[in-house]
């Protein structure tokens, strides 16, 4: 739950609202919180993973993963709902996922987004976990070449 104007708000809640809910990042909290959590971050926290330079006007690969050591449940009351990626403020792709979508197995959700950059980028991943809320990668800089 979110807490917002003195009302509680569930990420839904709040997407329906078009209220901005509270986005979670593990460098929010002190270093002694995050190393005791840090299956609980590692779980939620999307990952951006691909070049530093690319081509202009090539196609290229960027993968979201979430977790690196800590697999994310996939059960039907919590799951992540959807994965996106965002070039600063602009929106490039999204990925949606069901209950279910991993065999009920826990794992490392991962999608492939292709794009074909113009311009130098600064991607940003956000991941919704139903149970968690909205969590945000480190941003990493996309030099764009001739």
């Amino acid at each position: 739950m979110f807490l917002v104007c003195q009302k509680k708000y569930t990420i839904f809640e709040a997407k329906k609202e078009n209220i901005m809910p509270r986005v979670f990042k593990p460098v929010d909290i002190s270093k002694e919180e995050k190393e005791a959590r840090k299956d609980y971050f590692d779980r939620h926290t999307p990952f951006v993973i691909c070049d530093n330079e690319v081509k202009r006007g090539e196609k290229f690969k960027v993968k979201i993963r979430l977790g690196e050591e800590y697999l994310h449940p996939d059960d039907p009351d919590h799951f992540i709902s959807y994965i996106q990626l965002w070039n600063r403020e602009t929106f490039l792709a999204e990925a949606h996922f069901t209950p279910g979508t991993m065999g009920n197995e826990a794992s490392h959700i991962e999608v492939d987004f292709y794009i074909v950059p113009k311009v130098s980028m600064n991607l940003t991943a956000m991941a919704t976990c139903t149970k968690h809320g909205l969590w945000q990668s480190d941003p990493v800089e996309v030099k764009v070449a001739d």
